[in-house]
């Protein structure tokens, strides 16, 4: 564990990128947390919740096949800052929300807000490789994998907290100053966020490029199994929509929904860490995948029948301990065997499929939230994950890890067999 965050003293740049996920993850868990306990306030009733979780993944799924395309085209540190600042005037229209007839605006701010996400994602995924070097790629996903974890603890506990003993106003307040100063350690980044391109070769059209990547992952049964691997903990996110009743049920309120999405993003933290040793063992990979997929699903099925609230919790951080390892290992994995001019596209079709399986399952949730017992709803989640498990790993069973060539982050963007 030392030796993965060592990378943060010794490189400056990887430091400021880290710092700036920091804040902008912690941003978004001071608008979500507040408004899954607001809403419902103002409208009796958790359909509001839940259409606003869905709106923010939604979103992301339609527009990360564009989104990635423009990563890989355009300068990488500006789209970082400009998707900051568009956030930042997005959040504002929050503190309109004040009645149940203002509560739909809480779905446009959202829906800003997961567009400045959408630019936001890719570019910072895509650009990680660049800003470290080859041999600290591991320590770095190891540490970049931990910052959406840290702001989850951080960002979900202290927004139910602060929700709840002040306002959400002042939840967004906080948002709006977080998205400041993370443009402003963007804005400090000195090493460049992509390989140089050839001057005469103008980058490829949206379309074509979209193409171009889809057709490097069709050809590559490898990447065909790590792209779609973060689909199965995607498809039994429905279980969040139930979060605020899970919390109600047992007379914990809004601090309650902050501490289960504290110890969501507790376990997504402490995984990578524990399981940082697959990165280095390729035999271990897909076996590790398959099975952090499957102690998600057990974990929330424990979930739907459990009577105590101490359970409930730490059944929540078993299931996402899992579910963390699996986007960690897969994003490193995808990091290695992409050349940095691809990397973009597929971190972005990548992130739409997960969202979108994310985006499916909070809609079927909420669309039975309220004539549906939540026990069944969890436990239909966790179930879909489970078949999905078995099934992503009966298909990728025959996939040895020498299948096809690996690639290191080389200076020019070229693959390099390693």
């Amino acid at each position: 564990m030392s030796a993965a965050f060592s990378v943060l003293t010794r490189n400056r740049d990887f430091r400021r990128l880290f710092a700036a996920e920091l804040v902008v993850f912690g941003a978004d868990w001071f608008v979500m947390v507040p408004l899954l306990a607001f809403l419902p306030e103002l409208t009796g009733d958790g359909t509001m919740g839940a259409l606003v979780l869905a709106v923010d993944t939604g979103i992301l799924a339609l527009l990360l096949p564009f989104t990635g395309t423009v990563a890989d085209r355009f300068d990488r540190r500006r789209i970082l800052i400009v998707a900051n600042a568009a956030a930042f005037l997005s959040v504002l229209l929050l503190f309109a929300v004040r009645s149940a007839a203002t509560a739909p605006l809480a779905l446009v701010a959202v829906g800003a807000l997961a567009v400045s996400k959408a630019f936001y994602t890719p570019a910072a995924s895509a650009a990680l490789p660049n800003v470290v070097d080859p041999a600290d790629l591991a320590a770095a996903n190891t540490v970049a994998g931990s910052a959406w974890g840290t702001m989850t603890v951080v960002g979900a506990s202290l927004g139910g907290l602060v929700s709840q003993v002040f306002s959400p106003y002042v939840c967004f307040a906080v948002t709006a100053v977080l998205l400041l100063t993370g443009s402003v350690l963007t804005v400090l980044i000195r090493r460049p966020m992509q390989a140089p391109r050839s001057a005469d070769a103008a980058p490829p059209r949206a379309l074509a490029a979209l193409i171009e990547s889809l057709l490097y992952i069709a050809r590559r049964p490898r990447l065909r199994a790590l792209v779609t691997v973060k689909s199965a903990v995607g498809l039994g996110n429905g279980v969040l929509t139930v979060f605020p009743l899970i919390a109600a049920a047992h007379g914990v309120g809004a601090f309650g929904i902050g501490l289960l999405f504290a110890l969501r993003g507790l376990g997504a933290l402490i995984g990578p860490l524990v399981m940082r040793p697959v990165l280095n063992r390729p035999s271990w990979l897909l076996p590790g995948l398959a099975l952090s997929m499957g102690l998600y699903g057990l974990g929330y099925l424990g979930v739907a029948f459990t009577p105590w609230f101490p359970l409930v919790a730490v059944l929540v951080f078993v299931a996402h301990f899992a579910g963390g390892s699996n986007w960690v290992l897969s994003n490193f994995a995808l990091q290695g065997a992409v050349p940095d001019a691809l990397r973009g596209r597929v971190f972005a079709t990548d992130m739409m499929l997960a969202t979108l399986a994310i985006a499916i399952s909070q809609l079927g949730a909420g669309a039975v939230i309220a004539t549906v017992d939540p026990r069944w709803i969890i436990a239909s989640c966790a179930s879909i994950t489970l078949t999905y498990a078995v099934v992503w790993r009966i298909a990728t069973r025959r996939l040895a890890p020498s299948t096809e060539p690996t690639f290191g982050i080389t200076g020019t963007g070229e693959p390099s067999p390693r």
